[in-house]
């Protein structure tokens, strides 16, 4: 009876791990998310520009593309870009805030820049 009874455990233990690791080993990386600091930011011009933006004050300056799909959030709402860049100006003059930027990989495109400004 114990003998049964071991090796049914060892039998379960083998078959969840092996239905275990093959769906670890799906897991990708699609998109990073960066913090940025406002004075490390630089906007594009244009909804079809380049975002450029340093991870740290003594990194160098990464740029990428931004397109009409790229949503610009300003404290939780969605706005335009002319806006985006009135209310940047506004918060960078007073020398604080940060911004998030979601980067997707697969196309090496900008998703999301949100800022959070009072």
């Amino acid at each position: 009876m114990k003998i049964n009874l071991l090796l049914a455990a060892i039998v379960l233990a083998v078959s969840l791990s092996a239905v275990s690791l093959p769906a670890a080993a799906q897991f990708r990386t699609i998109s990073e998310a960066y913090e940025i600091k406002l004075v490390n930011l630089r906007l594009p011009r244009n909804e079809g520009g380049t975002i450029a933006f340093k991870k740290c004050d003594t990194c160098e300056y990464i740029v990428k593309r931004v397109d009409s799909d790229t949503r610009w959030v300003v404290n939780g709402r969605s706005i335009s870009l002319a806006k985006v860049r009135l209310a940047f100006e506004r918060a960078k003059a007073r020398d604080g805030g940060y911004a998030a930027v979601l980067h997707r990989l697969e196309d090496d495109r900008i998703l999301r820049v949100k800022f959070n400004i009072k």
